[in-house]
């Protein structure tokens, strides 16, 4: 059985701001293969956020700190159906009543996890995008639906 290490959050030298960039004391990475290598590595477990990695001898588990969530929409493909490409590499597909805004940002309910469209992303998606007297909505093919103001978490 491997040993393993946990490294809490307050022993990190690590973390993650409000857009999906990840900073140590020197500031924000720049190499783009270890910008990839921490979001690929995010996990969740009962405990929070954490970044994994094994070698043959050890399990390493480092929990990170985070402002307001740490999962990302970095990219949103398709047409009429719409798919969400997360920091951590994963894809899935956009059920636009799970969209909401808060704060002026725009998230995405995954179970139980909020997901953020980084500035970049929005930028990306802008056309697609209107606010008419105050009401957000997003256009998917040829039509226009609504998005919500908080989440509803009563629904699935």
């Amino acid at each position: 059985m491997k040993k393993e290490i946990v490294i809490s959050q307050d022993q990190a030298v690590f973390w993650l701001d409000g857009d999906g960039r990840w900073h140590n004391a020197h500031g924000p990475f720049q190499h783009r293969k270890i910008i990839n290598h921490f979001h690929a590595s995010i996990q969740k477990d009962e405990t929070g956020y954490f970044l994994c990695q094994e070698t043959d001898a050890c399990r390493e588990k480092v929990y990170f700190r985070f402002s307001d969530t740490a999962l990302f929409v970095f990219e949103v493909i398709g047409d009429t159906k719409l798919t969400l490409v997360l920091n951590t590499g994963d894809q899935i597909p956009l059920q636009p009543e799970r969209l909401f805004i808060e704060n002026d940002a725009l998230y995405f309910r995954k179970g139980d996890e909020r997901v953020k469209f980084t500035q970049r992303c929005l930028m990306n998606i802008s056309d697609r995008l209107e606010i008419v007297d105050g009401v957000y909505s997003i256009r998917i093919g040829r039509k226009r639906i609504k998005i919500g103001e908080s989440p509803h978490p009563d629904e699935p």
